[in-house]
């Protein structure tokens, strides 16, 4: 093979595809080795815990088959593969090239057998729009809107350190109570707002508000909310630009930065907790102690009869933190302990509930994916791409955290809606080019 070949080889693999959840699963698992086999820190957990795991992966990967079938429907159903040129097959009906370069565009067009009657009604659509208004540098009604969502997010995180009197970053009692209202809506105004601008528009003052964001949401302390930024950013940049070597690098040093040097810092500065291991080994222990709590939670399954999903959903608004439930269940103290994705659905209901849970998650997912990924081949840029970049983030994160955020859920919510509205809409375009094509 040559090196052309094995670089074009590489540069087509979809890596935010939903399959990467499993991979950074096993991932998650490796890491947590270290300190359960080869120290004194922590007990290995029974079989049981990755018999759970593989058995979740399994019905999330049954989850992500069904969605390619739906997938397969719409391409069918819609006459895609005729009307747009698009290869049946998955891995190669989509365009992995991720430019929206112009010139890219108009050979692209060359090659379309209804490229004259196609650029009629492509002239009229959001798409082009937008790149006129690029053009011309000017600012649309729904650009302005969501730099003002990014703008209101950024103020809002400034006004709730105020109210706190402090950085939540260098103080355990202010990060305790840094989770406020103010702080909740400065994060869905700020992570919707900056990728949903990543993915309509490319300006460089975008960037500048994501530097801003990322340092403001880390200094609360909480590596989670700074991770969910940067992650669902990069996956939406992905998908929206060609992404060079240099991008990779950028993101991947702005991860382990966050994930090492935040961690360790919010974890110093718990006044009340003594600890004697490194940034390093900080991040396996964090792992292998949630694997180790999740084994407790499967000798306790359903016990909590869905206490935890009503204060996943109501908790915020009364001062209660589902993980709390978790930490007084099985380990009998009132602390906020993470249980992996699996855990708080098996505490609540049961291992039924658990393969459901996942069969869900991926089914949503691969829809989202899939979805923005027709209307990328169609040289259309859809709003879905930002929400699929932000669910899958979070989904990533709950890989040690669990579903136990409301805002997440609001997040699945909204992309579950515009997964409906861009299938009716896709409906539309189709019929659109139907009759262009018969006119």
């Amino acid at each position: 093979m040559k090196f052309n070949d094995f670089k074009q080889y590489f540069k087509n693999i979809d890596y935010f595809s939903p399959y990467i959840f499993i991979l950074l699963f096993i991932l998650y698992i490796a890491i947590g080795i270290p300190c359960l086999y080869f120290s004194d820190l922590l007990k290995p957990p029974s079989i049981y815990v990755y018999f759970y795991i593989l058995i979740a992966l399994l019905f999330f990967i049954i989850g992500l088959q069904v969605s390619k079938l739906i997938l397969q429907f719409l391409k069918i159903k819609f006459n895609i593969t005729n009307l747009f040129n698009i290869n049946s097959n998955e891995n190669n009906s989509f365009n992995e090239n991720n430019s929206f370069d112009s010139k890219n565009n108009e050979h692209n067009s060359k090659n379309n057998e209804y490229n004259g009657k196609d650029d009629d009604y492509n002239n009229k659509n959001e798409s082009k729009v937008l790149k006129n208004d690029k053009k011309n540098n000017r600012y649309n009604k729904l650009e302005i809107a969501l730099f003002l969502m990014v703008i209101g997010g950024i103020i809002l995180q400034i006004v709730n350190f105020i109210y706190l009197g402090g950085i939540p970053l260098f103080s355990g009692a202010l990060k305790a109570k840094a989770a406020t209202k103010i702080w909740l809506f400065s994060f869905i105004l700020f992570i919707i707002g900056i990728n949903s601008l990543f993915a309509k528009f490319n300006r460089k003052i975008n960037y500048l508000l994501f530097i801003i964001g990322i340092i403001l949401f880390a200094l609360t302390g909480y590596r989670t909310t700074a991770i969910a930024i940067i992650l669902s950013v990069f996956i939406t940049l992905y998908y929206v630009k060609d992404f060079k070597i240099k991008d990779y690098l950028f993101f991947s040093v702005l991860l382990i930065a966050i994930l090492v040097i935040v961690g360790y810092i919010a974890i110093k500065a718990i006044e009340w907790q003594t600890w004697s291991i490194g940034p390093f080994e900080l991040i396996s222990y964090r792992a292998g102690f949630t694997l180790n709590i999740l084994d407790r939670v499967i000798n306790h399954q359903a016990i909590t009869e869905g206490n935890i999903f009503y204060y996943t959903l109501t908790g915020f608004f009364n001062g209660v933190d589902p993980r709390t439930i978790v930490g007084k269940t099985v380990v009998y103290h009132y602390h906020s302990i993470t249980s992996t994705i699996l855990g708080p659905v098996l505490l609540d209901f049961g291992s039924y509930f658990m393969a459901l849970q996942m069969f869900i998650i991926g089914l949503i997912l691969k829809l989202a994916h899939g979805i923005q990924k027709i209307y990328k081949s169609l040289s259309q840029i859809s709003i879905l791409t930002a929400f699929y970049g932000i669910i899958l983030a979070q989904t990533l994160i709950w890989i040690e955290t669990g579903p136990t955020d409301l805002v997440v859920w609001l997040f699945y919510l909204i992309t579950m809606i515009l997964i409906v509205y861009s299938i009716f809409n896709l409906k539309k375009i189709a019929k659109n080019k139907k009759e262009s094509k018969e006119g």
